[in-house]
């Protein structure tokens, strides 16, 4: 499940991926991941849905942005909601893992007007943005050549399942040529230039903002986390649950943050009971 097809929007041109016909769903992913995070996922919902899986500029994109184009949780959110306008579809389900659903959070609360229904699975949210492993990313990106070594470490495979790299963020190894994808991004300096900008951008102040306005997110919302995830407290699925007046959390065992990766059924069955019982 590759990217093949391409968008020009303000911010630049983003690759996606647009499987399945009828109510749409778009799915966001996190940091040094692509679309790809959703391969699992799609094919369970594309014969009911339409399903939109938009490749974002955090670090394993193909296409790099402009030169001069501004990368922050607060611009690529807003990315996220031009995709939506023009591509013409109408009060998508919204779906958010990890950076992306910082990202999906963001979405909902500055951009409402383009969303019917939101989910997010396990995210940051409130003052864990990014979680405290993966902090040093932040910091790296501050030093010239950080992310170019980065990218050269990532080659190792045995280093991938270090905690700090894709090790903890799936309960079972990702597929070793799904990785190679994500980290032969890395090669492309526009690439790293994009997801510096992100990682020097990124500050609590944008989930907390989100979380506030969240209390303001009038439309069906539903939260989906692993109570055995290491990076996103299950506590913060509560209170986005409690925030949110009309939502529902769902718990999904035997995962970690990556839920399309290690229950991608499940994952499925749940997001189609809500698009199916809210449409």
């Amino acid at each position: 499940m590759f990217a093949n097809r391409e968008i020009r929007l303000p911010i630049g041109t983003l690759r996606y991926r647009d499987e399945g016909a009828g109510p749409p769903i778009v799915f966001l992913h996190g940091l040094l991941v692509n679309g790809l995070l959703w391969r699992k996922v799609v094919p369970e919902l594309a014969g009911r849905f339409r399903c939109l899986v938009p490749d974002l500029p955090l670090g394993a994109h193909s296409v790099p942005l402009p030169a001069d184009a501004e990368v922050t949780p607060a611009t690529v959110a807003r990315a996220v909601a031009d995709f939506i306008g023009a591509l013409g579809v109408d009060r998508v389900t919204l779906v958010g893992n990890d950076t992306g659903g910082a990202i999906a959070q963001i979405v909902a609360t500055e951009h409402p007007e383009r969303i019917g229904r939101l989910v997010l699975t396990d995210c940051d949210a409130f003052d864990n943005f990014l979680p405290p492993l993966f902090r040093y990313l932040q910091w790296g990106a501050r030093i010239p050549g950080f992310v170019r070594l980065a990218g050269q470490v990532l080659k190792v495979r045995p280093l991938r399942r270090l905690p700090f790299t894709y090790g903890w963020v799936a309960k079972r190894p990702i597929p070793g040529d799904v990785v190679d994808r994500y980290v032969a991004a890395l090669g492309d300096p526009g690439v790293r230039r994009d997801v510096v900008k992100f990682l020097r951008a990124i500050s609590p102040r944008y989930t907390e903002e989100a979380a506030r306005k969240l209390a303001d997110f009038r439309k069906p919302a539903l939260i989906l986390w692993s109570p055995e995830d290491r990076f996103f407290p299950l506590e913060h699925a509560r209170r986005l649950a409690r925030i949110i007046p009309d939502a529902r959390l769902e718990t999904v065992d035997d995962a970690y943050a990556f839920l399309a990766e290690d229950q991608p059924r499940r994952v499925a069955e749940l997001i189609a009971d809500f698009v199916t019982n809210r449409v």
